[in-house]
């Protein structure tokens, strides 16, 4: 088991492998099945993890960041990707109808209040579902904010964060005819749902590669190809909620709203060199949230999985459970 080095005591950073205590598939509606397990102590302190992307999927090792004798720990793939089904399906698939889902899983595992785990686009979710259902949320975790807006995307899918990694923008970009290049988005949207599925595979490992090649560290800038199947999901169900984006109207942008949780506290953890999600964006969600705590990680980017990003979550569940 790896450890860091705490000023105080030496701390395991990722708990041991645990499996699953209740599995099951939800019928949310719409022709939509969501899969949903739990981990942990069955009743112990709940708390949801929301997964990235869109289409990211939940993952054994997102289990691995709760004490297992005091979490009770709820992981779920939203619509359309991991284990929920239909597979890559857009339709009905929309930042409100995950919102809808969550509550709908609380309702179903009769949890009153829950601490709510998210990072990226889970943060962003995170955040719509507490302005929400502000009830129903006791405490919030965040990591690599995201709040889905123009000037994000634009730094993302416009060039800006491919200055920093010029090699993979032009694998990413030169995919699409020059005169397509003003909206990257738009361009590989016709391709990811063009209804040929070789092509919307290639597109779909290129969108896949794009962010995960920036979201270490670690990363020298190649990320190898994603399993078509995965890939797949994972870009259709980005590329439909950036091109909508997030569904999100005329007073529903998440600064506009974040007195709404005013009273519910959280933690920010960020990584100063976040590519992906640069830290001006949790920067503003912090100086105007009162309640939250921002905790910048020195030498950490975007992915869950850097060591100090690890770390950090880790000792902040931690000190939850007193």
């Amino acid at each position: 088991m790896d450890k860091v080095v705490d000023q105080k005591r030496t701390v395991q950073f990722l708990y041991p492998p645990i499996e699953p205590f209740d599995q099951q598939t939800l019928d949310v509606g719409d022709g939509h099945y969501v899969y949903v397990e739990q981990c942990g102590k069955p009743d112990g302190v709940p708390v949801v993890v929301l997964h990235g992307g869109p289409g990211g999927g939940c993952s054994p090792a997102m289990r691995r960041y709760f004490d297992p004798s005091h979490y009770r720990i709820i992981l779920f793939d939203q619509r359309g990707c991991g284990r929920s089904s239909p597979h890559a399906e857009v339709m009905h698939n929309s930042t409100w109808h995950l919102v809808a889902d969550i509550e709908q899983i609380r309702s179903a595992l009769d949890i009153d209040r829950w601490m709510v785990f998210g990072g990226s686009w889970g943060a962003t979710l995170a955040l719509i579902y507490a302005q929400s259902h502000a009830h129903a949320v006791c405490h919030l975790i965040l990591r690599g904010v995201f709040l889905g807006t123009q000037a994000e995307l634009d730094w993302f899918y416009g060039g800006g964060a491919g200055q920093f990694w010029p090699e993979a923008w032009q694998r990413f970009s030169n995919l699409i005819p020059t005169d397509e290049h003003g909206d990257l988005i738009a361009a590989y949207s016709k391709r990811l749902f063009s209804g040929d599925v070789m092509l919307e595979a290639c597109y779909a490992r290129a969108w896949a590669g794009w962010e995960n090649a920036l979201a270490s560290i670690e990363s020298n800038g190649m990320s190898g190809d994603a399993p078509p199947q995965y890939a797949r999901a994972f870009a259709r169900l980005e590329n439909h909620y950036f091109s909508n984006k997030l569904f999100l109207g005329p007073g529903q942008a998440i600064l506009d709203n974040i007195s709404k949780i005013s009273d519910i506290s959280g933690h920010i953890v960020q990584g100063r060199y976040d590519m992906i999600c640069p830290p001006q964006t949790a920067w503003r969600v912090a100086q105007a949230w009162p309640k939250s705590q921002l905790k910048m990680v020195a030498k950490a980017g975007h992915a869950l999985s850097d060591t100090p990003i690890s770390a950090e979550l880790v000792k902040i569940m931690d000190a939850l459970r007193v």
